[in-house]
């Protein structure tokens, strides 16, 4: 019985910059395999068979990481951004004006950065360590008659 046609010269290798830009805008695989028109089973055997997949997908991914890590770092630390403000007269444009905003630092955003970057000394359970010994005293009570015991 013979397998089903490999796509990936057909459907994949020509389009390895594509998936990189996909992979870079913050696709997942399984996205991606649909636009392709290749089923997730496949891709992940044409991941291993093909090193120039492989490479394409890791180099757009880290490309959207470094995206990401930037953008919480400056959000945890405050940040500038530029707005354009309009004004609109009946249906017109009016003015125009750009305007610069500052966005105080964001304390969940330091948050998640220090417990991923810091963890040890960050997360919220502490572990700690040592030795206890707990003295007990029990005083010494006689029985009396008609006690059970």
């Amino acid at each position: 019985m013979a397998g089903r046609k490999n796509k990936y010269y057909s459907h994949v290798q020509t389009r390895l910059e594509e998936i990189a830009g996909w992979c870079r805008e913050g696709l997942i695989e399984a996205e991606v395999c649909k636009r392709l028109g290749v089923g997730v089973t496949s891709f992940t055997l044409y991941k291993r068979q093909y090193p120039a997949l492989l490479k394409a997908i890791k180099e757009g991914k880290e490309i959207a990481d470094y995206r990401v890590e930037d953008s919480l770092y400056q959000r945890a630390m405050g940040m500038d951004i530029e707005e354009t403000h309009q004004e609109f007269k009946e249906g017109k444009l009016v003015s125009e004006r750009k305007v610069t905003k500052h966005l105080a630092p964001d304390p969940t955003s330091m948050i998640f950065w220090l417990k991923n970057r810091k963890g040890k000394q960050w997360r919220d359970k502490q572990e700690i360590g040592g030795q206890v010994t707990i003295l007990y005293n029990v005083p010494d009570v006689e029985k009396e008659e008609g006690d059970a015991w």
